[in-house]
Protein backbone atom coordinates (compact mmCIF):
# COMPACT_ATOMS: atom_id res chain seq x y z
CA UNK A 1 0.00 0.00 0.00
CA UNK A 2 1.22 3.52 -0.79
CA UNK A 3 2.33 5.52 2.22
CA UNK A 4 -0.08 8.38 1.54
CA UNK A 5 -3.01 5.96 1.33
CA UNK A 6 -1.93 4.27 4.56
CA UNK A 7 -1.67 7.62 6.40
CA UNK A 8 -4.99 8.73 4.93
CA UNK A 9 -6.78 5.64 6.23
CA UNK A 10 -5.08 5.63 9.62
CA UNK A 11 -5.71 9.31 10.38
CA UNK A 12 -9.01 9.53 8.49
CA UNK A 13 -7.78 12.44 6.39
CA UNK A 14 -7.67 13.03 2.65
CA UNK A 15 -4.83 11.70 0.50
CA UNK A 16 -3.84 15.28 -0.27
CA UNK A 17 -3.47 16.17 3.41
CA UNK A 18 -1.65 12.89 4.03
CA UNK A 19 0.83 13.78 1.29
CA UNK A 20 1.35 17.18 2.86
CA UNK A 21 2.11 15.60 6.25
CA UNK A 22 4.57 13.22 4.62
CA UNK A 23 6.40 16.05 2.84
CA UNK A 24 6.47 17.99 6.12
CA UNK A 25 8.65 15.19 7.59
CA UNK A 26 5.98 14.16 10.09
CA UNK A 27 6.02 10.51 9.03
CA UNK A 28 8.70 7.93 9.74
CA UNK A 29 9.14 4.33 8.61
CA UNK A 30 11.28 2.15 10.89
CA UNK A 31 12.50 5.32 12.60
CA UNK A 32 13.58 7.08 9.40
CA UNK A 33 11.80 10.08 7.87
CA UNK A 34 10.17 9.22 4.54
CA UNK A 35 9.03 12.08 2.30
CA UNK A 36 7.82 10.05 -0.70
CA UNK A 37 4.04 9.62 -0.80
CA UNK A 38 4.44 6.65 -3.15
CA UNK A 39 6.67 4.74 -0.72
CA UNK A 40 5.35 1.15 -0.48
CA UNK A 41 4.41 0.18 3.06
CA UNK A 42 5.07 -3.50 3.78
CA UNK A 43 3.62 -5.59 6.63
CA UNK A 44 6.95 -5.61 8.47
CA UNK A 45 7.30 -1.80 8.46
CA UNK A 46 6.69 0.27 11.58
CA UNK A 47 5.07 3.52 10.47
CA UNK A 48 4.74 6.44 12.87
CA UNK A 49 3.08 9.84 12.63
CA UNK A 50 4.40 12.62 14.83
CA UNK A 51 6.15 9.98 16.92
CA UNK A 52 3.06 7.80 17.40
CA UNK A 53 3.18 4.31 15.91
CA UNK A 54 0.32 3.50 13.50
CA UNK A 55 -0.57 -0.17 13.65
CA UNK A 56 -1.09 -1.96 10.38
CA UNK A 57 -4.13 -4.17 9.97
CA UNK A 58 -3.35 -7.79 9.19
CA UNK A 59 -6.33 -9.78 8.05
CA UNK A 60 -10.02 -9.34 8.92
CA UNK A 61 -11.14 -8.34 12.41
CA UNK A 62 -13.87 -9.77 14.61
CA UNK A 63 -15.22 -8.39 17.91
CA UNK A 64 -18.11 -8.85 20.29
CA UNK A 65 -19.66 -5.83 22.00
CA UNK A 66 -22.06 -5.66 24.93
CA UNK A 67 -24.40 -3.04 23.48
CA UNK A 68 -26.15 -0.71 25.94
CA UNK A 69 -29.45 1.10 25.42
CA UNK A 70 -29.35 4.34 23.43
CA UNK A 71 -26.86 3.43 20.68
CA UNK A 72 -27.59 2.47 17.09
CA UNK A 73 -25.84 -0.26 15.12
CA UNK A 74 -24.50 1.98 12.36
CA UNK A 75 -21.19 3.51 11.37
CA UNK A 76 -22.71 6.99 11.51
CA UNK A 77 -26.05 8.51 12.40
CA UNK A 78 -27.17 12.15 12.50
CA UNK A 79 -29.53 11.72 15.44
CA UNK A 80 -28.08 9.05 17.73
CA UNK A 81 -24.64 7.90 18.94
CA UNK A 82 -23.41 4.72 17.28
CA UNK A 83 -21.81 1.59 18.70
CA UNK A 84 -18.48 2.61 17.13
CA UNK A 85 -18.18 5.09 20.01
CA UNK A 86 -16.99 2.16 22.14
CA UNK A 87 -14.51 0.65 19.66
CA UNK A 88 -10.95 1.85 20.25
CA UNK A 89 -9.30 0.27 17.22
CA UNK A 90 -7.48 1.66 14.17
CA UNK A 91 -9.90 2.44 11.34
CA UNK A 92 -12.89 1.44 13.46
CA UNK A 93 -15.11 3.06 10.82
CA UNK A 94 -14.42 0.06 8.56
CA UNK A 95 -16.22 -2.27 10.96
CA UNK A 96 -19.91 -3.07 10.62
CA UNK A 97 -22.45 -4.92 12.75
CA UNK A 98 -23.16 -8.47 11.65
CA UNK A 99 -26.82 -8.30 12.59
CA UNK A 100 -28.20 -5.09 14.07
CA UNK A 101 -30.06 -4.43 17.29
CA UNK A 102 -32.66 -1.72 17.87
CA UNK A 103 -31.63 1.39 19.80
CA UNK A 104 -33.49 0.15 22.90
CA UNK A 105 -32.25 -3.46 22.68
CA UNK A 106 -29.15 -4.54 24.60
CA UNK A 107 -26.72 -7.42 24.39
CA UNK A 108 -24.48 -9.15 21.89
CA UNK A 109 -23.41 -7.33 18.75
CA UNK A 110 -20.77 -8.83 16.47
CA UNK A 111 -18.54 -6.40 14.57
CA UNK A 112 -16.30 -7.23 11.66
CA UNK A 113 -14.82 -5.97 8.41
CA UNK A 114 -15.26 -9.41 6.80
CA UNK A 115 -18.30 -9.15 4.55
CA UNK A 116 -18.52 -12.87 3.74
CA UNK A 117 -18.47 -13.77 7.43
CA UNK A 118 -21.20 -11.30 8.35
CA UNK A 119 -23.32 -12.43 5.38
CA UNK A 120 -23.25 -15.94 6.82
CA UNK A 121 -24.89 -14.51 9.95
CA UNK A 122 -27.43 -12.20 8.36
CA UNK A 123 -28.53 -14.07 5.22
CA UNK A 124 -31.90 -15.80 5.78
CA UNK A 125 -30.81 -18.87 3.84
CA UNK A 126 -28.10 -19.70 6.37
CA UNK A 127 -30.58 -19.88 9.30
CA UNK A 128 -28.11 -18.58 11.89
CA UNK A 129 -29.92 -18.77 15.23
CA UNK A 130 -30.11 -15.79 17.60
CA UNK A 131 -31.28 -16.07 21.20
CA UNK A 132 -32.93 -13.25 23.16
CA UNK A 133 -33.97 -12.79 26.78
CA UNK A 134 -37.32 -11.03 26.90
CA UNK A 135 -39.02 -9.06 29.70
CA UNK A 136 -42.76 -8.72 29.19
CA UNK A 137 -45.58 -6.54 30.48
CA UNK A 138 -47.92 -9.49 31.13
CA UNK A 139 -47.51 -13.04 32.40
CA UNK A 140 -46.23 -15.40 29.71
CA UNK A 141 -49.00 -17.72 28.52
CA UNK A 142 -47.60 -21.32 28.32
CA UNK A 143 -49.67 -21.93 25.17
CA UNK A 144 -47.31 -19.56 23.35
CA UNK A 145 -44.64 -22.27 23.33
CA UNK A 146 -46.64 -24.21 20.74
CA UNK A 147 -47.68 -21.06 18.86
CA UNK A 148 -44.09 -19.88 18.47
CA UNK A 149 -43.07 -23.37 17.31
CA UNK A 150 -45.84 -23.40 14.70
CA UNK A 151 -45.12 -19.89 13.40
CA UNK A 152 -47.00 -16.65 13.92
CA UNK A 153 -48.61 -14.35 11.36
CA UNK A 154 -47.26 -10.86 11.91
CA UNK A 155 -49.27 -7.77 11.10
CA UNK A 156 -48.72 -6.61 7.52
CA UNK A 157 -47.09 -9.88 6.37
CA UNK A 158 -48.33 -12.79 4.28
CA UNK A 159 -46.23 -15.68 5.61
CA UNK A 160 -45.91 -17.22 9.04
CA UNK A 161 -42.66 -16.75 10.91
CA UNK A 162 -40.34 -19.74 10.86
CA UNK A 163 -40.54 -22.03 13.90
CA UNK A 164 -39.08 -20.40 17.01
CA UNK A 165 -38.20 -21.86 20.40
CA UNK A 166 -39.86 -20.16 23.38
CA UNK A 167 -38.71 -21.04 26.89
CA UNK A 168 -40.48 -19.54 29.91
CA UNK A 169 -37.90 -18.55 32.54
CA UNK A 170 -40.08 -16.46 34.86
CA UNK A 171 -43.56 -15.10 35.36
CA UNK A 172 -42.92 -12.27 32.89
CA UNK A 173 -39.64 -13.45 31.37
CA UNK A 174 -38.87 -15.72 28.47
CA UNK A 175 -36.08 -16.76 26.18
CA UNK A 176 -36.66 -16.86 22.41
CA UNK A 177 -34.46 -18.45 19.74
CA UNK A 178 -35.06 -17.41 16.12
CA UNK A 179 -33.53 -18.54 12.84
CA UNK A 180 -34.63 -15.46 10.88
CA UNK A 181 -34.46 -11.72 11.42
CA UNK A 182 -37.58 -9.88 10.39
CA UNK A 183 -38.05 -6.26 11.39
CA UNK A 184 -38.69 -6.03 15.17
CA UNK A 185 -39.57 -9.70 15.02
CA UNK A 186 -39.54 -10.66 18.71
CA UNK A 187 -41.57 -7.60 19.68
CA UNK A 188 -44.07 -8.19 16.89
CA UNK A 189 -44.47 -11.89 17.71
CA UNK A 190 -45.42 -11.13 21.30
CA UNK A 191 -47.63 -8.23 20.20
CA UNK A 192 -49.49 -10.61 17.90
CA UNK A 193 -50.12 -12.78 20.96
CA UNK A 194 -51.41 -9.92 23.11
CA UNK A 195 -48.30 -9.18 25.14
CA UNK A 196 -45.83 -6.29 25.13
CA UNK A 197 -42.03 -6.53 25.20
CA UNK A 198 -40.62 -4.15 27.78
CA UNK A 199 -36.94 -5.11 27.45
CA UNK A 200 -34.99 -7.19 24.96
CA UNK A 201 -31.47 -8.53 25.37
CA UNK A 202 -29.58 -10.65 22.81
CA UNK A 203 -27.61 -13.42 24.48
CA UNK A 204 -26.12 -15.30 21.55
CA UNK A 205 -25.61 -15.48 17.79
CA UNK A 206 -25.05 -19.01 16.53
CA UNK A 207 -22.63 -20.61 18.97
CA UNK A 208 -21.20 -17.25 20.08
CA UNK A 209 -22.48 -16.22 23.51
CA UNK A 210 -22.05 -12.79 25.05
CA UNK A 211 -19.08 -12.84 27.43
CA UNK A 212 -20.46 -12.44 30.96
CA UNK A 213 -17.38 -10.46 31.97
CA UNK A 214 -18.21 -7.65 29.53
CA UNK A 215 -20.05 -4.70 31.04
CA UNK A 216 -22.37 -2.61 28.81
CA UNK A 217 -20.15 -0.68 26.40
CA UNK A 218 -17.21 -3.08 26.69
CA UNK A 219 -15.93 -5.29 23.87
CA UNK A 220 -13.29 -7.89 23.10
CA UNK A 221 -11.84 -9.70 20.10
CA UNK A 222 -13.46 -13.01 19.23
CA UNK A 223 -11.48 -16.18 19.79
CA UNK A 224 -10.47 -18.29 16.81
CA UNK A 225 -13.03 -20.92 17.86
CA UNK A 226 -15.78 -18.30 17.99
CA UNK A 227 -14.87 -16.97 14.56
CA UNK A 228 -14.81 -20.43 13.00
CA UNK A 229 -18.11 -21.38 14.65
CA UNK A 230 -19.81 -19.25 11.99
CA UNK A 231 -19.31 -21.95 9.42
CA UNK A 232 -17.95 -20.91 6.05
CA UNK A 233 -17.00 -23.26 3.23
CA UNK A 234 -13.25 -23.91 3.40
CA UNK A 235 -12.62 -22.14 0.09
CA UNK A 236 -14.12 -18.92 1.49
CA UNK A 237 -12.36 -18.94 4.84
CA UNK A 238 -9.86 -16.12 5.26
CA UNK A 239 -6.64 -16.29 7.29
CA UNK A 240 -7.12 -15.02 10.83
CA UNK A 241 -3.77 -13.26 10.96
Amino acid sequence: MRLDKFISQQLEISRAIAGREIRARNVTVDGEVVREAAFKVLPEHEVAYDGNVLHQQHGPRYYMLHKPVGYVCATEDEQHPTILYFIEEPMAWKLHAAGRLDIDTTGLVLLTDDGQWSHRITSPRHHCEKTYRVSLAETVDPTLIARFAAGIMLQGETELTKPAVLTIIGDKEARVTLSEGRYHQVKRMFAACGNHVEALHRESVGDITLDESLEPGEYRALTEAEILSINLPAELQKPLS
